[in-house]
């Protein structure tokens, strides 16, 4: 495991001075490869569909995972334009966000510039490979990817044609390496020497273990446990679309509605236009307290317990719970949720506002579904994951949560010792230099562009 992890390291380094035409041309050939191995592709994913579905009829495998394993027809052609979507972005890499005259002749930059080598662990979704391999090329990162057992056949052709794509267009094929084995992700969790940061997409258990067993810094959320507030000066049509939305548009995903709040005004009114709402979706249930059970439909509805209400279900069950103020609301999501998305629906701007002000968590929306959540939708072209983490990258976690800063410091023999002293031969000016937003912008780095043709940043 070490030799992998070296290998990423090397690649890492030889991405990261790429130039975006380059980082570009690899996208492109990422296309071309996919394209044209379409068939085997979606074979391999035909493989991984039809071992699953009979471990789910077994009880050996979630009908959640199950749903997130298909990468064919439609879903295939959003992974193509996926790709041409992050082609599109901007390059993250080599932005320009301080310059200082630190004094005469000697000026400071901070620059971006790629993360290093990423481990990412995710649960089924394998077209999650592809998005992430997408951004991790964009932004210079080196990825060793390891997916779940039940997508197995599905990663490994994936990672193969982005390999051969890679190679292709000159660059190093351990840019993108494929990892199998449980036993394989406990020893490189242990490669701090050559990987910098852990991306685990999945479970409150996967990621819950990953952080325990690694010695690697960890980017992601263990659960997602989302709530939307219906005040009690909402338009209540609305917020049915919004709770239908946020529920049952994708129950699956981490960013789908788990608990619902209602201003104890409304109840009456809003819960039977809810159940309405809802009739023609398979499988809803309701868990409801005391004060909301006499609204919901009798036989889809059970008394909730506490631990409800720290339940991710990803599916069609809900948690129902009437409160008497937003204050109350704000409380019970800031002890109960998971740091995720929550949406307050209200006409009342100045409750809009206190409730995004005080929810302390990585998405607040005003009359907005949860489904928001996420990277494609927030324009970001795609995400490697959402980050509850209160570090630099927090909810979906695109390009710039990819990147880092490293500082350019341009002198002419100067020295500490210079600044000091009875006659100090410098003397501190700290100007902010104009004119500077890419290093291409930069004085000194033009000058040795013009002379000798280009460099790597």
């Amino acid at each position: 495991m070490e030799e992998i992890a070296k290998r990423a390291r090397e690649a890492a380094q030889v991405l990261g001075g790429a130039p975006e035409a380059k980082k570009n041309e690899a996208l492109h050939a990422f296309k071309r490869q996919l394209l044209a191995r379409r068939k085997e592709i979606e074979e391999a994913n035909d493989k991984d569909m039809v071992e699953a579905e009979a471990n789910v009829k077994l009880g050996k495998l979630s009908g959640a995972l199950f749903k997130r394993l298909n990468i064919s027809g439609a879903k295939f052609d959003n992974l193509i334009t996926g790709i041409d979507d992050i082609i599109k972005l901007p390059d993250p890499i080599g932005v320009v966000t301080y310059a200082n005259k630190v004094a005469e002749g000697l000026s400071l930059y901070r620059q971006t510039c790629p993360i290093g080598v990423l481990l990412i662990i995710f649960e089924a979704r394998p077209d999650a490979a592809v998005q992430i391999a997408g951004l991790a090329m964009k932004s210079g990162n080196a990825l060793l990817l390891k997916g779940g057992k039940e997508a197995q056949h599905s990663n490994a052709a994936l990672v193969s044609a982005m390999a051969a794509a890679l190679e292709e267009v000159g660059l190093p094929s351990n840019c993108i390496q494929g990892v199998s084995t449980r036993t394989e992700i406990g020893e490189l969790l242990k490669q701090d020497k050559y990987i910098d940061l852990v991306i685990p997409r999945g479970s409150n258990e996967l990621v819950r273990s990953i952080k325990d067993a690694s010695r690697i810094p960890v980017l992601g959320h263990a659960d997602g446990i989302c709530a939307v507030y219906v005040h009690e000066d909402a338009d209540l049509e609305m917020a049915v679309k919004i709770v239908v939305d946020s529920k049952t548009n994708y129950c699956a995903a981490c960013n789908s509605m788990e608990t619902l709040l209602v201003n104890e005004k409304v109840v009456s009114k809003f819960l039977p236009m809810l159940a309405t709402g809802l009739s023609t979706k398979d499988d809803v249930h309701y868990k409801a307290d005391q004060f909301c059970l006499p609204f919901l439909p009798p036989d889809k509805t059970e008394p909730a317990t506490e631990a409800d209400f720290n339940e991710e279900f990803l599916c069609h069950t809900m948690a129902v719970k009437a409160v008497d103020t937003l204050e109350a609301a704000i409380e019970h999501i800031n002890d109960h949720s998971s740091g995720h998305t929550e949406s307050i629906v209200t006409e009342d701007a100045h409750a809009a506002e206190t409730f995004m002000s005080r929810i302390d968590s990585a998405g607040v929306y005003h009359n907005a579904s949860t489904r928001f959540a996420d990277g494609f939708r927030y324009g970001f072209g795609a995400e490697v994951g959402i980050s509850t983490n209160r570090i630099h990258a927090r909810g979906p976690v695109g390009l710039e949560g990819l990147t880092i800063h490293k500082y350019r410091l341009y002198g002419n023999g100067h020295t500490a010792a210079g600044f000091g002293g009875d006659s100090p031969a410098h003397s501190f000016m700290h100007q902010r230099i104009s004119g500077v937003s890419r290093t291409d912008d930069i004085p000194e780095a033009k000058r040795a562009k013009t002379s000798h043709g280009g460099y790597s940043s």
